[in-house]
């Protein structure tokens, strides 16, 4: 394989696809059902076909090209990542392992051998859950685990559902149980991602071989206290969201740190209404993401959260709500394919390095039912989800060189 050629098509389709932000100059947004997101799909497509697939986008808003092989009814091998953003992320989360996925079919159809298997690419629609708080909605469509009434569900900030997004995108949300493939059509999943974390850069290592990805809940909480006067409402008076609410927040990161293990937790967002400076607040809104490979790590915290929320809100005379936004256990990844990835960085002469992701990817929602292997490329200083966000070209290369060999494997069997 031209290592050269290679570089420059990749570089040439991320630096394209840079231009497909809703903030120009301050990072990558690009969100789900967004102009963006159509202008990066419509690009993908012209690329996967001049790959020599076929293309389509299904009821969820998913690009797939198919690289057709001898038996289209067998099993196929897929691989795939996502195409849209967090607000002011990189240029490379996610896009990257859709171009490099374009990338292994065109060199396996230019090897002149038709496979025995279809190999599928896919840029899957909404895995970041910036926009409505959720994840992972096109990969889980592909699963059958999306359907009309989730897409109501769900709202962005604006109060706009996923369901009136779907449909000011182009999309018909009644019909996206027919994103769902057919129990045992896909056979393997394969997935390559920027690292998003410092330690294959810092340890100067090519090719990280992904062990297992976290599993993560996500919850919005509303606590409802009473908005009063800030100078006039004494302080045994007052029924404060804030205070409730701060009281638990401020406990979470300790309960993480107790569980060690790489459990982590974080308030992302909070709001406090009506917002007022000299107002005590009548309500309190805020998330928490909590991650670990160990499931009862989170399960506890979740509780400990409920419980505190309980407590508080009940001693300040108020109420609250507490609502999932995604739950997803965590997924140990194919030791067989990962040690024919690991023979593979061997035989190229790659550094290699075995690791858990403590970021969610495609892979840990099709990797709940698939085979799925991961591979990781270095980021550099570990910087992700931010406009500084940078892999080497070089780097990606390197990594199509080796799924590619394990695609040919796993096609040929």
């Amino acid at each position: 394989m031209e290592i050269d050629g290679i570089i420059g098509r990749i570089a040439t389709n991320l630096e394209h696809l840079k231009q497909y932000t809703a903030t120009p100059g301050e990072g990558c947004t690009r969100l789900p059902f967004t102009k963006e997101a159509r202008d990066a799909v419509n690009y993908l497509t012209t690329i996967m076909k001049e790959a020599g697939m076929q293309v389509r986008e299904d009821a969820a808003g998913n690009v797939i090209g198919v690289l057709e092989g001898k038996n289209p009814e067998a099993p196929c091998v897929m691989m795939g990542s996502h195409y849209d953003s967090v607000i002011n992320g990189g240029d490379f989360d996610g896009i990257a392992g859709v171009v490099c996925g374009i990338e292994v079919a065109r060199q396996l159809r230019d090897s002149g051998i038709m496979q025995d298997r279809n190999f599928v690419v896919v840029g899957f629609c909404d895995e970041e859950g910036m926009r409505f708080g959720t994840g992972y909605f096109g990969s889980g469509a592909m699963l059958g685990d999306r359907d009309v009434e989730y897409c109501k569900s769900f709202k962005d900030k604006d109060g706009v559902s996923i369901y009136d997004a779907m449909v000011e995108y182009g999309l018909v949300p009644e019909k996206i149980r027919e994103a769902a493939w057919a129990e045992g059509s896909i056979g393997q999943f394969l997935e390559l991602h920027i690292e998003q974390g410092p330690v294959l850069d810092t340890e100067n290592v090519e090719i990280g071989l992904v062990e297992g990805i976290v599993g993560i809940q996500r919850y919005q909480v509303t606590v409802h206290g009473r908005a009063d006067h800030a100078g006039t409402t004494p302080m045994d008076m007052r029924m404060d969201a804030v205070d409730a609410a701060t009281k638990v927040i401020s406990k979470i990161p300790d309960w993480a740190r107790e569980k060690a293990d790489g459990t982590v937790a974080t308030t992302g967002y909070i709001r406090t209404i009506p917002g007022g400076m000299n107002i005590v607040a009548e309500r309190v809104e805020f998330t928490v993401d909590i991650r670990s490979m160990n499931n009862d790590n989170i399960n506890d915290i979740a509780n400990r959260i409920r419980a505190a929320l309980e407590r508080e809100v009940k001693a300040m005379g108020g109420s609250y709500e507490i609502n999932a936004k995604l739950e997803i256990t965590p997924v140990f990844l194919s030791k067989e394919m990962l040690s024919r990835m690991e023979e593979g960085c061997k035989k190229h002469g790659y550094s290699y390095k075995y690791l858990p992701s403590g970021a969610g990817h495609d892979s840990l929602e099709i990797g709940q039912v698939i085979p799925t292997a991961m591979l990781f490329v270095p980021s550099r200083d570990g910087r992700s989800h931010c406009p500084v966000e940078f892999t080497k070209y070089s780097e990606f290369a390197k990594a199509t060189v080796i799924i590619t060999e394990l695609a040919m494997q796993l096609l040929s069997e």
